[in-house]
Parts: structure tokens; C-alpha cells; sequence
């Protein structure tokens, strides 16, 4: 297996009004020239996570990390006049949080990011400030989200 160094949080950057399937990120991804969808998990507004990629192939989601990182994405992200805001639902919160744990459980030494944390740290600084994000995704600081989140039991056997 590949090291795993960051779980990296996505949105897909549709509006909350839309739906966007995990078959249309496929295809969307396809269409700019990559195999297939390039996050590992997709979480749909009911919550249902979607398995986009197998883990133990480099994702294409976050250049210069795909190949140290498990992404997941969020269907949405943009408010309903297409600015960037934190739209997740009830039930994508709940399943984010889920897939997170038992993804920290398989990778303990990872790293919880959003993408927009691993844009160039521009003035050097060693913060990468709002001004120097490449993007707002996911909309929410995913880092601070999921500091919390801990090693689920042993024998563990959910099911993603």
C-alpha cells in the first residue's frame, strides 16, 4: 500500500439547488482527461457515500499530493447564486464524519485537510492565509472540523 500523509476534503463546487452524482463527477473528470473520477469517496447530499477510486490508487484531486493522499469530496459547496459556502447537509455532516474516522483508523499518521489548506503558502509564512488560497474548497476549515475526530474500537468492521 502507498503512504498515506493527508485525508484531503473536497466540495464539487455545484450548487446546493443541483444534484451532482458521483456518475457526473466521473464524467466530468473524464472530459478534462483523467481515468476516471479522481476523488476517492463521494458524499451526496442524503449522505450516501459513493466509492469513486480504489485507495490504493493515487487520487487526481490535489496536484502535488495525489499520491500521498485519500480525497473525499462533498456534493456542493456553492450557495444558490454560486458563491462559495459551507452547504453541506445534516446527513453529509454525519457521513463525512464517519468516513473520516474509519479512514483515520486505516491511516492513523494522516493528516485531516481541506484543499484549500494546501494551496502555496505564498509570503512563507507557514499559514496559508485566505488571500493566498488557490480556492475556498471544501467551505469549511476541515482541519478544525475533524481535530476531534478519534481511532474508532477495535475490530471495527464498517462497511464504506
Amino acid at each position: 500500500m502507498r503512504p498515506i500523509n493527508y485525508i484531503i476534503l473536497h466540495c464539487s463546487g455545484t450548487r446546493a439547488s443541483r444534484n451532482f452524482s458521483g456518475d457526473d463527477i466521473d464524467r466530468c473528470h473524464r472530459l478534462r482527461g483523467f481515468s476516471r473520477a479522481g476523488y476517492h469517496y463521494y458524499v451526496r447530499k442524503n449522505g450516501t457515500i459513493e466509492k469513486m477510486r480504489p485507495e490504493d490508487m493515487p487520487g487526481a484531486h490535489c496536484y502535488g499530493h495525489n499520491k500521498d493522499s485519500i480525497g473525499v469530496c462533498y456534493e456542493g459547496g456553492l450557495d444558490e447564486n454560486g458563491h462559495p459556502g459551507d452547504t453541506r447537509t445534516p446527513a453529509q455532516k454525519r457521513s463525512l464524519r464517519e468516513i473520516v474516522r474509519a479512514l483515520k483508523q486505516d491511516y492513523p499518521q494522516a493528516k485531516i485537510v481541506g484543499h484549500r489548506d494546501l494551496s502555496p503558502d505564498l509570503n512563507r509564512n507557514g499559514i496559508i492565509e485566505p488571500h493566498e488560497r488557490l480556492k475556498e474548497c471544501p467551505c469549511f476549515d476541515a482541519t478544525d472540523e475533524y481535530a476531534d475526530v478519534e481511532l474508532l474500537p477495535q475490530g471495527y468492521s464498517g462497511n464504506l
